[in-house]
């Protein structure tokens, strides 16, 4: 029996701590390839259970092993081999199950107000609480609403207005229930077909974080990722562009089934809603995917004139961006149409929730 002094556990919280600030840090993975092709942290060395007794010397004696499976049972069994080899392992709690909903925020200021970002850390989805003076608005809640009280209750900020960006299909918003929990009013786009009571947008419609201060959170329609995509725009300073443009790509268009019409909406709202606004201003988008790199205390966000000339969709004639959206979608979220059922108000979250919400977020174009 490996000796039980050479295994430890280590939290998904204090594992996100150490990824930036651990330069010995080494995380196996012990699923198997496809498993981890599917969905992984980045930075993971597979190999798999069946293979790592005899690739054990692969491993660094000096580095700080973190054992990685789904939920903990197979990183338990490859920390007791890696024990059993005189090799000291922590066991990451609950495994990628607990990765899932593992958060980290970062604070900064923009156009006079304090945008708060919760990242997701598992599932690459990105929310934001933004607030001036004793007034905050949500945009995109992720399903564990109390984060966002929180958050609002240290800042000492009422919770007035919760926005999405669209009906999302990679995970469940926690939109209504923190508008019950708060009071505040609900805001959404019609165009998207939600069954349920909201007061719709429309484009210029402001909300006024502070009397006496210019600065608001305003809609502006973008269809093409869905029907009712919409952006908040904070003043000049700050554009929140939901699922339209990411870091690294575009919104897919795909998931409602009509993929070139809504790619043709999405070439359209990309060069008549975002790109005639100026370079500065910065965007943060409602998901970052694993080729976007992501570190404590940093915003997972770019000046909009650095997308410009970076990301090569944004180059391409509507044409040439129809055909390349169409051609490079690839596999569509896990349980995806599940989530729009329940997210549009046509089925109740159970508690098989969070089992739906398992993997990557896969709302880009590759």
């Amino acid at each position: 029996m490996a000796s039980a002094e050479l295994i430890s556990t280590i939290s998904t919280t204090d594992l996100v701590a150490r990824l930036d600030s651990d330069e010995n840090l080494y995380m196996v993975d012990v699923r198997e390839p496809d498993e981890v092709a599917d969905w992984q942290i980045p930075g993971v060395h597979n190999v798999p259970l069946a293979f790592l007794e005899s690739r054990v010397d692969e491993l660094p004696r000096d580095g700080h092993l973190v054992v990685i499976c789904a939920a903990g049972t197979r990183a338990q069994q490859g920390a007791q081999i890696l024990a059993s080899h005189g090799l000291p392992s922590s066991v990451l709690a609950g495994g990628m199950r607990a990765w899932a909903s593992t958060y980290d925020v970062v604070t900064g200021g923009y156009g006079g107000a304090t945008v708060v970002q919760v990242r997701r850390r598992g599932k690459g989805c990105l929310s934001y609480v933004i607030g001036s003076g004793t007034t905050a608005v949500v945009i995109d809640p992720s399903l564990e609403v109390e984060r966002y009280r929180e958050i609002a209750s240290a800042h000492r900020w009422t919770i007035t207005h919760v926005l999405d960006t669209h009906l999302h299909a990679d995970h469940i918003s926690g939109a209504r229930e923190l508008v019950a929990k708060t009071g505040a009013a609900l805001w959404l786009n019609p165009s998207d077909p939600f069954d349920f009571d909201f007061a719709p947008l429309t484009d210029g419609r402001v909300i006024e974080l502070a009397p006496g201060v210019h600065l608001s959170v305003s809609a502006v329609s973008v269809p093409g990722h869905t029907e009712g995509s919409t952006m908040y725009q904070l003043g000049n300073a700050a554009i929140f562009t939901g699922d339209t443009l990411f870091l690294e790509s575009v919104g897919r268009p795909d998931l409602a089934d009509q993929a070139e019409p809504f790619a043709h909406n999405l070439y359209r709202s990309l060069h008549e809603r975002i790109l005639p606004l100026g370079d500065g201003i910065m965007v943060f988008p409602a998901h970052y995917g694993p080729g976007v790199a992501v570190h404590a205390g940093q915003f997972v966000a770019r000046p909009l004139g650095l997308l410009r000339t970076s990301l090569k969709a944004l180059t391409l004639s509507e044409g040439d961006f129809v055909a390349w959206a169409i051609a490079n979608v690839k596999d569509r979220p896990p349980n995806y149409q599940r989530m729009v059922l329940i997210n549009a108000g046509r089925e109740v979250v159970d508690a098989e929730a969070a089992e739906m919400e398992l993997g990557p977020n896969r709302c880009a174009i590759a």
